[in-house]
């Protein structure tokens, strides 16, 4: 089966700043398919903030297994009706994957329930990340640690929910740690976020980094089908429940009617 991944790319910094147009001269979107398309079993495709409603239509979201979600910039410029529906995608098994500064993006923030917020500095420091489940599917193939020679510092506390799993944890020069590796299940979807990708940097064409996000489209794609109806709250009637029962007392509701939200 081959795993339809598509690449959300904010397009924004590429287009405007020449050092990132220079390290990713094929933009960061589009380096990261471009390394996904080299392994087998993953077919990746790409999509940007200024395409029309994002690039992620419900037609473009039902034939996408895994969303990988990069922004940095632009948060604020996301809809509300996209995000919904990424939310949505995802309650009903999508998997999702979310990279360096996209945990301020509105997708992320809907699907954690909290501020997101952290500690940074951008000053090209020498970033260890080191491996803290190595049995688990995200390290496979990984030394017990690995380096990237220039990134921007991130620091905790970070303001996430505790994750299911921690799957790295990365070091800094000037001494912060980071949880830059962490796993969530929201509905029937897997959630990943991976710290590594400051956008004047090029995290991205190192190959450590390009192998834990390989890896990560394989742990996060649900084979089963997507659930219909995630956020579907029915008024069962009194005479479907399972057993027979006697309604008892005065209602708020008749059957059939929705109830508040």
């Amino acid at each position: 089966m081959t795993i339809r991944v598509t690449v959300w790319g904010e397009n924004v910094h590429e287009r405007k700043n020449k050092v990132v147009a220079e390290v990713y001269p094929q933009t960061m979107h589009g380096t990261i398919a471009g390394f996904l398309n080299k392994e087998d079993g993953i077919s990746a495709s790409t999509v940007t903030l200024q395409d029309a409603e994002h690039g992620l239509t419900a037609e473009k979201i039902a034939n996408t297994d895994v969303l990988i979600w990069w922004g940095h910039a632009a948060h604020g410029d996301v809809s509300d009706a996209v995000t919904e529906r990424v939310a949505e995608a995802v309650w009903s098994g999508m998997g999702i994957i979310f990279l360096h500064s996209a945990h301020f993006s509105k997708p992320f923030k809907r699907l954690m329930g909290t501020p997101c917020n952290l500690s940074w500095r951008e000053a090209g420091e020498r970033e260890r990340i080191w491996v803290t489940s190595r049995q688990h599917p995200i390290a496979r193939g990984l030394p017990d640690h690995f380096e990237l020679e220039y990134e921007e510092m991130y620091g905790e506390p970070f303001g996430v929910p505790e994750p299911l799993e921690t799957v790295f944890i990365s070091w800094f020069q000037g001494g912060e740690v980071f949880r830059s590796g962490l796993t969530y299940r929201r509905g029937a979807g897997n959630v990943f976020y991976f710290r590594p990708g400051h956008e004047t940097y090029p995290s991205y064409h190192d190959g450590n980094v390009q192998k834990v996000i390989a890896n990560a489209v394989r742990w996060a794609h649900n084979p089963e089908a997507r659930l219909l109806k995630p956020t579907d709250a029915p008024n069962t009637p009194v005479d479907k429940a399972l057993e027979p029962i006697t309604e008892r007392g005065p209602r708020l509701h008749h059957d059939g009617q929705e109830g508040f939200r």
